[in-house]
């Protein structure tokens, strides 16, 4: 399974429910950067906050899968709300061991107990990690960094030397083994600045698939096919290929992304640009999602 972005015309991205999608997005020619602002900060979404933007688009490109190994926040919003829309029979699976969780409403923890009742499984970590996971079983994992490189290598550790950093992170936890063994790996990231996508990490806390090869270990997936941030969406085709940008929010531009990137981003030829959230995924996010807004902003 791959997400992988080619040089073709991309469409744009669909919104949630058949009824309301879009058919062909306007080309915006890469080379036009004479109205780019100097500026990297993205402009207010259109039709929702920062959060509800990247919940949505995140909860499309769930469309398809059918397991996805989730983590507490927005991974969390985009699942329910996939559920909710455009992957019914979608399957989540917590690193406490819950698998096929149906929670009455937001677990603030992975270990929320609202997570366990009505759930298919709850299974040990060796199962979890052991058979779920490493059997290749997870079709998609969804993971956060504080930093990222354009071969989708993480640092979640430390921002800053090793022996002194300038900021201490919760490390990896099981991020290691999703990044290994889901067959792809979607990244969500409130903020694309140079200091989140860098050049070089700081720490590789969960190499990807290439970095690993490198280091004589054969991962099962794909490593990171995605990237969500506020302004846009990049995709990363596979083995020895670099995460390019292919859609942005309305309203942002080709400067204003490789400004706010650290390395010499590749763009395709012609970009699509992402459907604003619809009336109805706004509904579904604030009244039946999250409607105590515990992660949304």
């Amino acid at each position: 399974m791959t997400t992988a972005a080619t040089d073709a015309t991309p469409p744009r991205l669909p919104a949630a429910t058949p009824p309301q999608r879009a058919g062909t997005a306007t080309p915006q020619p890469v080379g036009d950067t004479s109205a780019e602002p100097s500026g990297a900060t993205s402009p207010e979404p259109v039709g929702g906050t920062s959060s509800e933007l990247l919940a949505v688009v995140a909860s499309r490109a769930l469309a398809g899968r059918r397991t996805v190994f989730a983590g507490i926040g927005l991974p969390t919003l985009a699942t329910s709300l996939a559920q909710l829309t455009v992957a019914p029979r979608l399957e989540v699976v917590y690193e406490s061991g819950v698998c096929g969780a149906h929670p009455s409403h937001l677990p603030e923890t992975i270990a929320d107990a609202v997570l366990i009742t009505g759930a298919e499984a709850v299974l040990t970590m060796p199962a979890l990690f052991g058979y779920v996971l490493q059997g290749g079983h997870i079709d998609v994992g969804f993971l956060g960094a504080a930093q990222i490189d354009k071969w989708g290598n993480l640092n979640s550790s430390v921002i800053g030397d090793w022996h002194s950093p300038g900021v201490r992170l919760p490390g990896s936890g099981g991020a290691m083994e999703v990044m290994a063994n889901a067959r792809e790996v979607f990244v969500v990231m409130r903020r694309h600045t140079p200091r989140s996508f860098t050049a070089e990490l700081d720490f590789c806390t969960s190499p990807g698939p290439d970095r690993a090869l490198a280091d004589g270990i054969r991962p099962l997936g794909a490593g990171v096919t995605k990237v969500i941030t506020d302004l846009g969406v990049l995709e990363r085709a596979g083995a020895g290929e670099e995460l390019r940008l292919v859609a942005v929010h309305p309203g942002v531009t080709v400067g204003q992304v490789r400004e706010a990137t650290g390395w010499d981003l590749k763009v395709a030829e012609t970009l699509a640009t992402v459907e604003p959230p619809t009336e109805e995924e706004l509904r579904l996010l604030r009244e039946d999602v999250d409607p105590k807004r515990v992660y949304l902003r």
